[in-house]
């Protein structure tokens, strides 16, 4: 299998593109240090991952950002701790300030000559356009959780996508998922017969990050350890 069969690649953008580990312990560490806490990153991380997940199972409607306040009030229980409703909404705002990984700006601009990009994400329009703004491309097509009225790993996700894709005349064998978590993109997607690429952000940390678990085992097809790798390894072929 090369690269160079496909011709469409749909990308998660939290985790992927987007540094949301960093931002998220960046934003999450000035509420903790006003309650003269320290909780390490690891610590922040598994927190949100178990937070978040469970508020979209039960708000699979909400934004992201009201979302994302909700967490904090989550994460506040877990921890012991209250946060106020200004706690909350600067914490769900935050996705402005997310950073783009070093290396994805660069990438996307090398993998859009070979390919339409597409973003299939876990966040509202109006937030996605902030962190588009850091990517510095055009998709060709962006997928949110408020177009389809829930969140990944829900299946309803990539169906959305694919019916989507579809109708635009791609085929889902020439789509190549390209994303960072197991638990959100590589179960469901591979579930619905995508061939997929992994940018292991975490190929030399351990644990799982701001991301639960995968649900099944997978394995998914292609390997690397940075977008800046997968871009190399296109244009070597």
């Amino acid at each position: 299998m090369k690269l160079s069969e496909f011709s469409t690649l749909t990308f998660d953008c939290y985790g992927t593109l987007i540094d949301w580990e960093g931002g998220i312990v960046a934003a999450t560490q000035p509420w903790l240090a006003s309650k003269g806490v320290q909780k390490s990153a690891d610590q922040i991380l598994e927190n949100f991952a178990n937070s978040e997940s469970t508020q979209q199972r039960e708000t699979p409607g909400m934004l992201y950002p009201e979302l994302l306040a909700h967490t904090l009030h989550r994460m506040a229980k877990a921890w012991g701790l209250t946060a106020t409703e200004a706690d909350a909404a600067e914490f769900g705002d935050s996705v402005k300030n997310w950073p783009a990984f070093p290396d994805a700006a660069e990438a996307l601009v090398r993998l859009k000559q070979h390919y339409r990009l597409v973003i299939l994400s876990n966040v509202d329009r109006t937030s996605f356009a902030h962190s588009n703004a850091k990517l510095g491309v055009e998709f060709d097509a962006v997928y949110t959780a408020q177009d389809v009225g829930s969140y990944k790993p829900n299946p309803a996700n990539f169906k959305y996508m694919l019916e989507k894709e579809a109708a635009a005349g791609i085929l889902a064998e020439k789509i190549l998922h390209t994303a960072q978590s197991l638990f959100h993109d590589h179960v469901q997607a591979k579930a619905h017969g995508l061939i997929c690429s992994w940018i292991d952000r975490r190929v030399d940390t351990d644990g799982w990050g701001a991301t639960m678990p995968p649900e099944a085992p997978v394995t998914p097809d292609f390997h690397f350890p940075t977008l800046e790798a997968m871009a190399d390894a296109r244009e070597a072929e």
